[in-house]
């Protein structure tokens, strides 16, 4: 493939695209990581690819089979995934990136809320407690009842006595309100987790992986609190502790103003080798798949004349010029210059005065027949010619 035309006509809207392409592709690869998708998307890639080299190199029957599998594996994946992919379309949030999302605001329920979880941790009675932030947790729950209470001591130990029907199963709080109870989570399968960990740490910790949520433990064995966000876990000692972690968390304090350089400096060096990764394959794509770009160029092309009578000499204009566009593929259209483009007009019918000349396609020479001519301005050349002096 010659890279040739490609580079001596890269653009300003070519490096935008690379590098919008390059921050997509690097968000897809975050948040994908770490879920049943990301093989499948490593290999949809991969395809991609293939197909587009068979393309390149006119791999017919390549070419031809990868079309009819490409649509029907999308679909498949789609209907494989669609939880994954839902997941991540979530993470997109407009709303939120713009200010206009509602933020949760803490107030005196942590503090109750504190106190209760510890009440039951006195008494080593097991719970699992989910507080929503962003995410929305209905969609990885199963069963449950409805309740509309405030998260305090008392009702808290009425759900998770051990006597009580719905003790079994975490309860989840909004906006500071527990609104509902005897919920089943989905359980992580990271092999990494503490070993001493049962159903309820592994319970937290799945709903940790696939939401913003914050999740609160009470082992039944130990009498012990443990607080997770973002797939990490940290123990709690005190109910002030946990008030302060849910605090912090829901509302989390500004940080100092920084400078441009203190901001955009960590952007380029924070998982470097996974954003420098993300660019090479993205310019290479993007070299690939370039040469089939349609693609115009416009050339300022000198006038050529030829056959001009002996008699007669030209007054003016002494070096015309003709503009024309050409459009074709990124690959053809790139190569013309105004060394390899010629304009020639045939001036044997050339008389004293003013003479129009029309400029057409076939007074314009191209070195491939791969592109078309989308104008020429001007149309015509009008040259004045006169009488040569008698020597």
């Amino acid at each position: 493939m010659n890279l040739q035309p490609i580079l001596t006509n890269f653009r300003v809207q070519d490096l935008l695209d690379i590098l919008f392409l390059t921050v997509l592709a690097y968000y897809l690869f975050l948040w994908f990581r770490g879920t049943k998708a990301f093989n499948a998307l490593v290999g949809l890639l991969l395809m991609g690819v293939v197909f587009t080299v068979a393309q390149t190199w006119g791999l017919f029957l390549t070419t031809w089979v990868f079309q009819i599998f490409w649509q029907v594996l999308v679909i498949l994946l789609i209907i494989l995934f669609q939880s994954e992919i839902r997941q991540v379309l979530e993470k997109v949030d407009p709303l939120q990136a713009f200010g206009l999302r509602k933020k949760i605001v803490p107030g005196r329920w942590v503090q109750v809320f504190s106190e209760g979880v510890f009440s039951l941790a006195e008494r080593k009675i097991g719970a699992l407690l989910i507080l929503e932030r962003n995410d929305r947790v209905g969609q990885w729950i199963t069963g449950g009842q409805e309740l509309e209470a405030e998260p305090n001591r008392e009702v808290l130990m009425t759900i998770f006595q051990k006597e009580s029907a719905l003790h079994d199963g975490a309860v989840v709080v909004r906006g500071g309100r527990l609104i509902r109870m005897a919920c089943y989570l989905p359980l992580s399968s990271d092999d990494s987790l503490p070993k001493e960990w049962g159903t309820r740490h592994r319970a937290a910790m799945g709903i940790s992986e696939k939401t913003d949520a914050l999740v609160v433990v009470v082992s039944e064995e130990r009498g012990s609190v443990t607080f997770l966000f973002q797939k990490k876990a940290a123990p709690v000692v005190s109910a002030d502790q946990l008030s302060l972690y849910v605090q912090d968390t829901l509302q989390p304090v500004s940080a100092p103003r920084e400078s441009w350089k203190e901001r955009v400096l960590p952007l380029l060096i924070r998982r470097w080798k996974a954003k420098a990764g993300t660019l090479a394959l993205v310019l290479v794509m993007w070299l690939l798949l370039a040469g089939q770009q349609n693609f115009e160029v416009a050339l300022s092309v000198p006038v050529e004349v030829k056959r001009v009578p002996a008699q007669m000499e030209i007054v003016e204009p002494v070096s015309p010029r003709v503009r024309i566009r050409v459009r074709g593929l990124r690959k053809d259209a790139g190569t013309l210059t105004e060394k390899n483009v010629h304009v020639e007009l045939d001036l044997a019918a050339a008389d004293a005065g003013r003479r129009v000349f029309p400029v057409t396609r076939e007074n314009i020479l191209l070195p491939n027949e791969r592109v078309s001519i989308v104008n020429i301005e001007p149309p015509q050349v009008t040259f004045k010619f006169q009488q040569k002096a008698s020597p």
